[in-house]
């Protein structure tokens, strides 16, 4: 894979050779000793056990259910949300956030070791949920998707609330994908894409957050092949959004209403 993309010399083939690499075998979850007799419910209890606790704490999130036309449903809990039943999890709201700074750079950052699903993988600026709470469940304009994305970029990177306002936000389109991360945990998502061009302040979180870094647009090819060459892996949703959407938007940062899309759901199961 890794020399056909070098012969198409393009940052979709190294996109769709590193979405190869997501696998079960990603993941950092323990060893359960219960043996395979042993009730699903006995399992999940052992895996959660040692799961970090801050993580475990986040379990119990409210989201948002949604149907495939993005109509809400209720809630459940972030725990239910990502645990697979029949290959499955319940659709839910999601958000995918793309920072770039004035020079145009896009801050991608690596999932650290301790997320419960796809750890360590490397991804876009921020990729969390937004809430089933007054703020974060406002329909008119995507705001609860934004009020929930300025949120999770202080959380996860330290950005200032002040330097992120919901207002900033260009919210393009939806993407309704799934991908399992382990044998337990999996995503199943309809995905708000928000860009926002700003230069920000970054203080990390170290428990959602092992590496930052901006890459340049011509350079992200390049980027995406040393992922690949290093065995670091890159999560499905950004795979997907890189191969189909990212060249063309990141290219036209100044006139991204062109590409503004708030009626059609791009389905990309796999």
């Amino acid at each position: 894979m890794l020399a056909l993309g070098r012969r198409m010399g393009s940052a979709v083939q190294c996109a769709l050779g590193l979405l190869t690499r997501v696998t079960p075998s990603a993941s950092v979850l323990p060893q359960c000793s219960h043996s395979s007799s042993s009730s699903s419910n006995q399992r999940q209890q052992c895996l959660e056990e040692d799961l970090d606790p801050q993580q475990l704490a986040l379990l119990e999130e409210p989201c948002i259910l949604v149907d495939e036309a993005d109509v809400p449903l209720g809630s459940a809990s972030k725990r239910q949300c990502h645990l697979m039943h029949g290959g499955s999890s319940p659709l839910h709201r999601a958000f995918s956030v793309f920072l770039f700074n004035s020079a145009g750079e896009l801050l991608v950052h690596r999932r650290a070791h301790t997320k419960i699903t796809f750890p360590g993988h490397y991804t876009n600026t921020c990729c969390s949920h937004p809430l089933h709470t007054p703020r974060e469940t406002i329909e008119e304009g995507a705001l609860g998707v934004r009020n929930a994305a300025q949120r999770r970029l202080e959380f996860e990177l330290g950005i200032p609330q002040e330097q992120a306002r919901p207002g900033d936000f260009t919210y393009l389109t939806r993407i309704h994908y799934a991908s399992p991360s382990d044998g337990m945990w999996g995503e199943h998502e309809m995905d708000y894409i928000l860009f926002l061009q700003k230069d920000v302040t970054l203080n990390p979180n170290a428990n959602e957050v092992e590496d930052v870094q901006y890459v340049k647009r011509e350079d992200f090819e390049r980027f995406l092949r040393g992922l690949q060459e290093n065995n670091i892996p890159i999560t499905p949703w950004f795979a997907l959004i890189a191969q189909k959407f990212l060249p063309l938007w990141w290219k036209n940062l100044d006139t991204l209403n062109q590409f503004t899309d708030h009626h059609n759901i791009h389905h990309l199961l796999e």
